[in-house]
């Protein structure tokens, strides 16, 4: 028996779910659907899917499983099109950097007897360097060595729950159990405000007197940090997930402003001693955090019993039967 997940959004995280499921297609049917039509030819051509669907509630109409992969400003008005026709029992799960807005998107669209589940990919550290982005980006193996972040909601079913565990092994990663509250606070640290650093030195810098002649020394170093801003989210989608999380967001620009003072003050004091200490604090944190990274060992350091993991055939069959509804038993 087949089961359908639907795959909203073709990019690079869209596109590498299909392909990592690719191997179980004879047990798993893949729809894709994105908004730009070449996209979507070009997912069926890689074979990051078994087959388009251009209207978009005709792709979820049949789907055990359905995967937003979208940018922010996408979730709602996506979900608000296709919530009426999920069918009963259907999952739906997004991969967007806020939780908590969502959950209760989730709780305002969803019919009785549909479930959500928040996924945050956490990618393969062989790609974190490449800068590739969309279906381009896309790759069998971009969550292996990484984890799958799991948010769920409060009363959510354990079989849903479930799947998200399976739907995680089965593209090769880890998952990593989290508050939606705590994801939020993470994703504001780890993505959005490394993204609005980007832009802010962008801003202070381009068009900027000087700015004719420092363009052609701009190096490695401008364009590492700029490049964050490229490689992650359009303006539109890096608003919204900002905005949308502006508390924990704020907190951690709060941090970095406070740790920028520092270096300016040190600057301006010519404390070198003191600027000296908060460089190499900075470079041995990097490094450390880059080892760990580069290792992923993440489950060597929790203390729980071995435990032996499910074949993908296992987790197919679980899969599978989430798709199942036993009807109820008459009375006699």
């Amino acid at each position: 028996m087949s089961i359908q997940i639907t795959i909203v959004g073709l990019g690079q995280i869209g596109g590498s779910l299909g392909l990592a499921l690719k191997k179980h297609a004879q047990r798993v049917t893949r729809v894709g659907h994105d908004h730009n039509l070449e996209t979507m030819r070009q997912a069926v051509k890689a074979g990051a899917v078994d087959r388009t669907a251009y209207n978009l509630p005709a792709s979820v109409r049949e789907a055990d499983l359905v995967i937003l992969a979208l940018p922010m400003h996408g979730v709602k008005e996506t979900l608000e099109v296709i919530a009426q026709d999920l069918k009963d029992g259907a999952v739906v799960m997004e991969t967007s950097p806020v939780k908590q807005v969502v959950n209760a998107w989730m709780g305002e669209f969803l019919p009785s007897g549909r479930h959500y589940i928040g996924l945050t990919p956490v990618l393969n550290p062989a790609y974190l360097d490449t800068g590739e982005m969309g279906l381009a980006g896309a790759h069998a193996d971009l969550f292996h060595d990484g984890l799958m972040g799991i948010t769920t909601p409060t009363g959510v079913d354990s079989a849903a729950i479930k799947l998200a565990v399976d739907l995680t092994k089965l593209v090769g990663a880890e998952p990593f159990f989290a508050d939606i509250v705590e994801m939020d606070s993470l994703m504001s640290a780890t993505q959005l405000v490394p993204q609005l650093l980007s832009a802010a030195l962008i801003n202070a810098t381009v068009n900027q007197p000087g700015w004719r002649e420092a363009r052609k020394v701009a190096g490695r170093a401008y364009a590492e940090v700029t490049g964050a801003h490229m490689h992650m989210s359009k303006p539109p989608a890096l608003s919204s997930a900002a905005l949308l999380n502006r508390e924990h967001v704020l907190r951690v620009l709060d941090a970095l402003v406070g740790s920028l003072e520092r270096l300016r003050t040190q600057i301006e004091g010519q404390d070198e001693a003191g600027l000296i200490r908060e460089l190499e604090q900075a470079r041995q944190g990097r490094e450390r955090w880059w080892a760990q990274r580069i290792a992923a060992n993440w489950l060597a350091e929790e203390v729980t019993p071995a435990v032996e993991p499910p074949t993908a055939g296992e987790h197919l069959g679980r899969l599978i039967g989430l798709g199942r509804r036993t009807k109820p038993k008459k009375e006699g």
